[in-house]
């Protein structure tokens, strides 16, 4: 199943832009937004073309940072679904039914190929990143896609052809991008580096959005982010350790 593109091509205006391992460092007025996110993660793709819509309407540029959600888990206290209590799980139904009403959005509550291994997808992005850049329309549309593939279309994320197809129907070059998936040892250490710099800026969920240094956890604080975005108050911080009880 295949939806209208909502990404949309901006311009790069930053004189420094860090993607690997440390925080992006923003010297233009262009609002950048870093998105922590895996295509298995049920809340990123409630939230995808909300996120989409924010940065075309405040020509924001998306830092895309795919994650281990699974590693972010195990330090962070994090659960797999099947591991949560009756009672959790019977309230992700339900906020399931709640936000893809309002987002509009085709679901599949319990899809067959969950939770498959996303990393050789995440792999495939970084690639296309590499050569594209973040703001290249088909790689805004790969990450999109990848999220649909899960969550509306019921497909495995973590076959190879099914990713190619992917990567085909974004406008990329699937099976290219696919070879340097499998074989380059750099992508996949860009993905370890992605997920231990989620750690250590004390993550534990996705999506999570950055906006200068601040973070917002779920997709359902999408409009906190719009909102701070149109304020231009100052970023606040996680207290320190020293604050906690």
């Amino acid at each position: 199943m295949c939806y209208p593109s909502v990404a949309q091509s901006t311009t790069h205006t930053l004189r420094q832009l860090a993607v690997l391992g440390r925080e992006v460092t923003m010297t233009s007025q262009q609002p950048v937004i870093e998105y922590f996110f895996s295509f298995v993660s049920l809340w990123s793709y409630i939230g995808s073309r909300r996120l989409q819509l924010l940065a075309q309407h405040h020509n924001a540029q998306i830092i895309y940072k795919p994650i281990d959600l699974a590693r972010v888990f195990a330090v962070s206290g994090g659960l797999p679904v099947k591991e949560r209590s009756v009672q959790r799980q019977a309230y992700r139904l339900l906020e399931m039914d709640r936000w893809t009403n309002i987002r509009g959005l085709p679901i599949v509550k319990h899809p067959k190929h969950y939770p498959a291994d996303p990393s050789l997808a995440h792999r495939v992005l970084l690639a296309a990143i590499d050569e594209l850049g973040h703001d290249n329309e088909s790689v805004q549309e790969f990450a999109r896609l990848g999220l649909d593939t899960v969550w509306a279309d019921e497909g495995n994320i973590a076959d190879p052809e099914t990713i190619m197809e992917i990567a085909n129907d974004a406008g990329l070059d699937g099976s290219r991008l696919l070879a340097r998936a499998q074989e380059e040892r750099g992508l996949a250490e860009q993905e370890e580096a992605l997920s231990q710099e989620a750690i250590n800026r004390s993550l534990f969920g996705a999506p999570t959005y950055f906006y200068r240094g601040e973070p917002f956890w779920g997709q359902d604080r999408l409009e906190l982010l719009d909102g701070v975005i149109l304020s231009g108050r100052p970023p606040l911080s996680l207290p320190g350790p020293e604050a906690l009880q």
